[in-house]
């Protein structure tokens, strides 16, 4: 494991799996994510899914070789949190149209925002069993250091 970057962590990666999912597979699919991002493992300051996957022994054991906890939201949390990317099959399997994108930005915290939005596991073999978003939480700059609150722009401007 790489040690952590010297600024404080401000990245929360929320994660759904499906039965199958292998430590390999998370931990592969979260490396993706933090690389478009433009981080790396020490960025992250906790790992985040659905309270019915809290208990996965795929995620725990990827927030333990990460060192960080991994959070688990109720499906009714979940639901209430507007994503850009809802799924019909998470909505069966868990009752909440997003896990990942939604517990990301559940763990963020008021005025967090997604960096990297749903992305699924690309597994050599059989169907992807891992989706994973990344949420930075508010008053972190790209540069990892606080600045206060998060300003939103002004309307008509991004």
């Amino acid at each position: 494991m790489p040690p952590p970057s010297a600024h404080a962590a401000s990245l929360f990666v929320g994660l759904g799996a499906s039965s199958g999912a292998t430590v390999a597979e998370v931990l592969g699919l979260i490396g993706r994510a933090l690389a478009e991002a433009g981080a790396e493992p020490g960025d992250v300051a906790a790992l985040a899914t659905a309270e019915a996957k809290a208990a996965d022994a795929a995620l725990t054991a990827a927030a333990a070789r990460l060192g960080v906890e991994l959070r688990g939201y109720g499906a009714g949390a979940l639901a209430r949190v507007a994503v850009p990317h809802p799924s019909g099959r998470a909505l069966a399997a868990v009752g909440t149209p997003s896990v990942a994108e939604a517990a990301a930005l559940l763990a963020a915290g008021p005025g967090g925002a997604l960096v990297v939005g749903k992305r699924k596991s690309a597994p050599a073999a059989g169907p992807a069993r891992v989706t994973c978003a990344v949420a930075r939480g508010a008053g972190h700059e790209r540069n990892g250091t606080d600045h206060g609150p998060a300003r939103t722009p002004p309307a008509g401007r991004k």
